[in-house]
């Protein structure tokens, strides 16, 4: 029997396509999946050569009695099209509308509000080797390492219409008089901007924290936006600060939206969504279940910050803990710091208080919880499929830098609807 008929996608992954061979910042890795996910839209060719590294690797390890030669690979590689099974929960859509790229991915928010509007991602990338691991296990598809690489460039395809970007807020360095495309260098942002300016999409979508606004006076989104106009020549309508509890889940989270459209596509009005009429309040997101003693409070640490909160109040702060009550909404959830203890949460279902982790004192007996990270991800408008595959600790921080998905798909919509009038 041939090499390549004795193989399966299982030699490379389990069901949940999560690969077990090459180490997580090996973009052989990225291009293998890139490549099966995209043969048919003709992005593949950008991903082959490592794909084709990637197969002969596994396939010496596997069959060390067998002569594998590049060719042999290539083959398999082909064979592998036929034989994989789209097990993961988020697959592309069966029509394919358009084509985005995702940078800073996170967990796939952008991707999973353009998947669900017909777009196909053909190329991700995101640099946390956890996120990847939750990326992968959703999306099938691992996303390439660091983007301020030339390598990783090197690797986005061209003719793509769409780029989302959630890149972090930086400092620039004003040079120039006007502020513009070299004075961000160094920045994240310059490699969004190196990436639009090089690869010409029909249009982008960026996200960022509420404070990019007034972020070193206003002179940090005023050069990204005299970039972004001026250098870059895309039409670029007055940023907007979206909410997430206008878009249907019970999050008080604010964040800046950016879109742009190539100035050649004549473009010269947008209007960002209107907040839907759909009320939905935190008892909407809670689990139905009793959830496990671990979430939930020891005496010690509910008394710490009581008296913590105390002394911020003492000193006129109102910094401190929070109790949301089940008909209010939810503060914005952070990857750090008072987080969770910003959304704490009653719940007296609480049946066993025998302690599962180490705490000092006791659970507290007034129902006192953290809430869980599914109960994030319902924050951020995760549907219940996502898959939760790594840690509590690692699942609140993906779940607290990710976009709140409805807000994003809501602006996406608007996008598509403007490129498909043209």
């Amino acid at each position: 029997m041939k090499l390549k008929e004795r193989i399966t996608i299982e030699d490379f992954g389990d069901k949940s396509f999560k690969i077990r061979v090459v180490e997580p910042e090996d973009e052989k890795k990225a291009s293998f999946t890139h490549y099966l996910h995209n043969h048919r839209n003709g992005v593949s060719q950008f991903f082959k050569k490592d794909a084709v590294e990637y197969v002969k690797d596994v396939l010496i390890k596997k069959y060390p009695e067998d002569k594998i030669t590049n060719k042999v690979a290539e083959d398999a590689l082909q064979y592998l099209l036929f034989d994989l099974k789209h097990s993961a929960p988020f697959p592309k859509p069966k029509t394919q509308k358009f084509k985005f790229i995702d940078l800073f991915a996170g967990i796939g928010g952008f991707r999973l509000a353009f998947q669900n509007l017909g777009g196909k991602c053909v190329f991700t990338s995101e640099w946390d080797k956890y996120s990847k691991k939750t990326y992968e296990a959703n999306f099938g598809e691992v996303p390439f390492g660091d983007i301020t690489k030339k390598e990783t460039k090197n690797y986005i395809p061209d003719g793509f219409d769409i780029l989302c970007a959630g890149f972090p807020c930086q400092s620039f360095s004003i040079a120039g008089k006007r502020g513009g495309f070299e004075d961000t260098r160094g920045t994240l942002f310059f490699d969004v901007a190196e990436i639009i300016k090089k690869k010409k999409p029909k249009a982008f979508f960026l996200e960022n924290v509420k404070g990019l606004r007034s972020h070193d006076k206003g002179k940090t989104l005023a050069t990204i936006l005299n970039t972004l106009r001026e250098d870059l020549d895309y039409f670029v309508p007055e940023p907007q600060i979206i909410n997430a509890k206008e878009f249907g889940v019970p999050q008080n989270r604010e964040r800046i939206f950016i879109v742009g459209f190539r100035k050649d596509l004549g473009i010269t009005e947008f209007e960002y969504p209107k907040p839907t009429k759909k009320e939905v309040i935190l008892s909407d997101i809670l689990e139905e279940k009793e959830v496990s003693v671990k979430y939930y409070l020891s005496t010690t640490y509910v008394d710490t910050l009581r008296r913590h909160r105390a002394r911020h109040e003492s000193k006129g702060n109102g910094f401190g803990y929070e109790i949301i009550p089940n008909s209010g909404t939810a503060n914005a959830v952070v990857c750090g710091g008072m987080g969770r203890e910003r959304n704490l949460v009653l719940d007296n279902r609480l049946t066993n208080f025998t302690p599962i982790t180490h705490i000092t004192g006791e659970v507290n007996r007034e129902g006192i919880r953290k809430m869980t990270p599914r109960e994030w991800a319902r924050l951020q408008g995760f549907p219940e499929e996502f898959k939760i595959v790594v840690s509590d600790a690692q699942a609140y921080k993906q779940f607290g830098n990710s976009v709140a998905v409805p807000a994003i798909q809501a602006t996406a919509k608007k996008i598509i609807e403007k490129l498909k009038t043209l």
